[in-house]
């Protein structure tokens, strides 16, 4: 690691760490909000995959007001480098809860020409032993481009329907988090997002909507609501760097129907930053969401 990253990191934690908490004083109780390590994916990476280097920062993200986190870095049956139950222990002990992971693993040309998963397969029961022993309520599949034919796309389908039906045996809810690519035809015939919702089984497969994604591929977040009631378990509240800045995104009326999207929990992520540090990004991020009334303090009961 070079020493100037390292110095660079520990003063972006500094900032961080010294950041105050507005309505985690004692006056108001947290609303639950959990926060995508991506989105401090600079003071993760920079630290390395060491379980004693980003136990500060779930401290700090705890202090900011955030009650759960989601996890972008898995790999060989560890996240961030820390066997799952460390990891574990390590959220928990800050006041966190293990939320949900995002974990992706691509079909073979050959899984999608014979309809046989089997070998991807393999790897998702290694990941979904790693994630249950680390308390994961969720497995998210964060990206898919956009398949050639239709044919591929029913292929992921089935695939999804699959992985689902593992996750789910293991107490695990599985699902697909968009991008805004998703809102685009495939062949000229299908939209990729509509194909995916309606030849997916409910039963085991949900969508984490990422809303500013959505708005960017000219979709509207409440129309897919009502048009899929209860598919969205969980939702990315994102904007185009701080949340609730640009004007962009209906969050109002995305909350107002998160019950008709079936939420039962939401996940900040921020992606890119007004500021030379991401911490005021982050806590300001959380406390637009905190002051904001038509932000609910907690959903639905996951099943």
């Amino acid at each position: 690691m070079k020493k100037g990253i390292f110095i660079s990191a520990l003063a972006a934690l500094a900032v961080l760490c010294s950041c105050q908490t507005g309505p985690q004083d004692g006056k108001t109780a947290k609303k639950d909000i959990a926060v995508q390590l991506y989105s401090v994916r600079s003071l993760i990476g920079a630290f390395g995959n060491n379980s004693s280097d980003y136990k500060p920062l779930l401290d700090t993200l705890a202090k900011m007001g955030y009650t759960a986190v989601e996890a972008a870095s898995y790999a060989d049956g560890k996240l961030y480098g820390a066997d799952p139950a460390q990891f574990k222990a390590d959220v928990e002990a800050a006041g966190l809860e293990v939320l949900s992971s995002h974990c992706n693993k691509y079909l073979s040309e050959n899984e999608i020409k014979r309809g046989d998963f089997s070998e991807s397969l393999k790897w998702w029961d290694q990941c979904i032993a790693a994630h249950k022993a680390a308390g994961m309520k969720y497995l998210v599949m964060p990206y898919l481009g956009v398949p050639s034919t239709v044919k591929e796309l029913q292929a992921y389908c089935d695939y999804f329907n699959q992985v689902g039906k593992k996750c789910a045996e293991n107490g695990i809810k599985f699902g697909y988090h968009n991008h805004a690519h998703e809102f685009q035809k495939v062949e000229g015939k299908e939209v990729m997002y509509d194909y995916m919702l309606q030849h997916t089984d409910p039963q085991y497969v949900f969508f984490e909507m990422d809303v500013y994604w959505a708005v960017i591929g000219d979709a509207s977040p409440v129309d897919y609501f009502k048009k899929y009631p209860g598919r969205f378990k969980v939702l990315h509240i994102k904007d185009e760097r701080e949340i609730g800045q640009s004007g962009m995104v209906g969050f109002d009326a995305i909350f107002r129907n998160a019950a008709t999207a079936g939420v039962e929990n939401i996940v900040v992520e921020v992606e890119r930053y007004s500021y030379d540090d991401v911490a005021r990004s982050i806590k300001e991020s959380i406390d637009y969401l905190e002051a904001a009334p038509f932000v609910p303090a907690s959903y639905g009961t996951a099943e």
